[in-house]
């Protein structure tokens, strides 16, 4: 045996021990990093070549493994731009030079131009729903762009679709032709008269007034003014009506048969489609059921809701929820032979394999819990005993270098 290869047995060990300890200490310094995945170290044997009656010593070598497969413990915050993933997948983050990383730390506030930026100043990407749509691309990162709630900070929304459902006393009398609402006289008769609200397309509101009228058995005409034409609002309208139509009942259970839904062009030009599916013939007096419209005037941005489908809400402050985001994951074959870089993200590599661009609740990516935060997965008492290990064994590796170096001195002695 050659008391050099003894020696260097001894060191290999020794520096097998400094790296296993080095990543105890990163773990344990990283304990509360959200999204922090623990690092270990496998060792392998290095054998040399022997021959008979002369063995060499070889050594150990020592590989790194990151166990970023395995999931951390959720901790629940009270911000919603807080979020985790639950299964499998990693938000695609950028760093200020536009270079994407994969990570799991989803602490993200909002910054000064209104951008998801995480503590290692990384920002947070999807797809803008309003520019490029919600289709991911499936092997790569094109078509991505950086969450940015800021450009939101006023939205006016045109009202598309209004439904009204009303009944309609069956024992209405017929309003002869002159005496219609369509007819626009200041004498019109009606059985029935609701308003809406609507907004054009600038936010502008717009009340319309809606007339029932009944023309014959089990027929009704339905005729749309803008409340703002009106002459102290009645009739006459300057402009008349902005549509008129026709309902149907079915004599034998009041029941619409005909005519439920009709295009109003509003003063401004934009079309609004008033539903009035629902609506009854019945032996009772005027009734509505129930009234409702989308739209909303020009408001500001109250505050962003994210939903486990990664849709990202801008809450305005007449509560209206605009879609406005889809957040983006990723994924690869092996997650735990990424690359850890600095800022808790991680990069592809070969043994990890090309990455995966979904949407979360997709299939094979999890979904994402906002208000929470994944925690790191290191167990601190295993890693206190694997350190008190790693102590032991540098120590004995240590002595066996030092016996080698006192054996040598034996040798030179001999000399003497």
């Amino acid at each position: 045996m050659s008391l050099y290869g003894m020696m260097r047995t001894g060191v290999s060990g020794m520096a097998a021990q400094a790296n296993r300890l080095a990543t105890v200490a990163d773990n344990i310094a990283n304990v509360g990093t959200n999204g922090y995945k623990r690092s270990s170290v496998e060792f392998q044997t290095q054998i040399l070549a022997s021959t008979n009656g002369t063995y060499n010593s070889g050594g150990v070598n020592s590989a790194i493994r990151t166990s970023v497969s395995q999931q951390g413990s959720l901790r629940g915050t009270s911000s919603a731009t807080d979020l985790a993933i639950v299964g499998r997948g990693f938000f695609i983050v950028e760093d200020a030079s536009g270079d994407p990383y994969l990570t799991r730390a989803g602490s993200f506030q909002v910054d000064s131009d209104g951008s998801l930026v995480n503590a290692a100043g990384n920002f947070l990407m999807g797809y803008d729903l309003g520019a490029t749509g919600s289709a991911p691309v499936a092997n790569g990162f094109a078509g991505l762009s950086r969450i940015n709630v800021g450009l939101q900070a006023l939205q006016a929304v045109g009202t598309t679709q209004a439904n009204l459902s009303v009944n309609l006393p069956d024992s209405a009398a017929v309003v002869a032709p002159g005496s219609l609402p369509s007819d626009n006289a200041a004498a019109s008769e009606y059985a029935g008269k609701s308003s809406l609200v609507a907004f054009d397309a600038l936010g502008n509101e717009v009340t319309v007034d809606v007339y029932f009228a009944k023309t014959a058995a089990d027929t009704w005409e339905v005729s749309v003014f803008d409340r703002a034409a009106s002459t102290g609002g009645s009739f006459p309208y300057t402009g008349g009506a902005l549509t008129t139509g026709s309902l149907s009942f079915d004599p034998s259970n009041g029941q619409l048969t005909g005519g439920s839904e009709f295009t109003v062009t509003l003063p401004s030009g934009d079309d609004v489609t008033l539903d009035l599916g629902g609506t009854t013939q019945l032996g009772a007096g005027y009734l509505v059921n129930s009234a409702t419209s989308d739209g909303s005037a020009p408001t500001a941005l109250e505050r962003v809701e994210i939903d486990s489908d990664g849709i990202v809400y801008g809450i305005y402050q007449n509560s209206y929820a605009e879609p406005i985001f889809q957040l983006a994951l990723a994924s690869v074959p092996s997650p735990d032979n990424l690359r850890p870089l600095a800022g808790n993200t991680y990069s592809v590599t070969v043994g990890s394999g090309d990455v995966l661009v979904g949407t979360p609740e997709s299939e094979g990516f999890g979904s994402v819990e906002s208000g929470a935060l994944e925690e790191s997965n290191v167990d601190m008492a295993s890693e206190l005993t694997i350190m008190i290990e790693s102590q032991r064994s540098y120590t004995a590796n240590s002595k066996v270098l030092q016996t080698g170096s006192e054996l040598m001195d034996v040798l030179i002695n001999i000399k003497r």
